[in-house]
C-alpha cells in the first residue's frame, strides 16, 4: 500500500462515523439558533406577532433538539464510541467531563423548556404538526423558577460549548493534531 493510501486509511479510521458527525453539527446549529432566537425575543415587544413567532420557532426547535439528543445518546450507547480517544491522560479526562457536562446541560435545558410549557397547560408543539402532551402538572410559581433555570442553563451551555470549541481550535491550530478533523465531514 502506498504512503498516500495508508494516510487516507488512517484518516478514515480516525474520523467519526457520518451519523455522529451529522448529529454533532445539527446539535450545535440547533443550540446556537435557539439561543439567538431567545436573545432576539428579549428585544421584541411583548404581545407582538414577531415575538410569538420567535417563541413558536424556539419551542419547535426545542422539540427537535430533544429528539436529536435521544438519538445521539442511543447511537452513542449502541456504537460504544468505536473511534479511539484522540487524546490520553488528563486531556481525555477533561474532554470526557466537558462532553458529560454538555449532555447534562442540554438534557436539563430541554426538560426545563418542556416543563415551562406544560405549566401553561399546553404541550410543546413541533411547527404545529404535533405537540408533546403534558406528562406532569407544574404550578405557576414553580414555572417561574424553571424559567430562571432555563435562562441560566442556556448561558452555561453557551459557555461550556465555547470552551469545547476553543479546545478544538487549539488542537487544530496550536497542537496541530487531528482532534478537530475527526468531527469534520470528509470531502469527496
Amino acid at each position: 500500500m502506498s504512503n498516500f493510501n495508508m494516510a487516507a486509511a488512517d484518516a478514515r479510521a480516525a474520523r467519526y462515523d457520518h451519523l455522529t458527525i451529522t448529529l454533532h453539527w445539527l446539535t450545535a446549529l440547533l443550540v446556537l439558533t435557539m439561543f439567538a432566537l431567545a436573545e432576539a425575543r428579549s428585544f421584541v415587544e411583548r404581545g407582538t406577532p414577531l415575538r410569538t413567532d420567535l417563541i413558536f420557532v424556539h419551542v419547535s426547535l426545542g422539540v427537535l433538539l430533544a429528539a436529536v439528543l435521544v438519538l445521539r445518546i442511543v447511537w452513542r450507547i449502541a456504537t460504544h464510541r468505536r473511534t479511539a480517544p484522540a487524546v490520553s491522560g488528563l486531556q481525555h479526562v477533561v474532554a470526557t467531563l466537558v462532553h458529560f457536562a454538555l449532555y447534562a446541560l442540554m438534557i436539563s435545558q430541554v426538560s426545563y423548556g418542556f416543563l415551562m410549557i406544560w405549566a401553561s397547560g399546553n404541550g410543546p408543539s413541533f411547527f404545529g404538526l404535533f405537540s408533546v402532551p403534558p406528562l406532569i402538572v407544574v404550578d405557576q410559581p414553580t414555572r417561574h423558577v424553571i424559567g430562571e433555570l432555563h435562562d441560566y442553563t442556556a448561558w452555561a451551555i453557551i459557555a461550556v460549548a465555547g470552551i469545547h470549541a476553543a479546545a478544538a481550535l487549539m488542537h487544530h491550530y496550536v497542537l496541530r493534531d487531528r482532534v478537530l478533523a475527526r468531527m469534520i465531514p470528509a470531502r469527496g
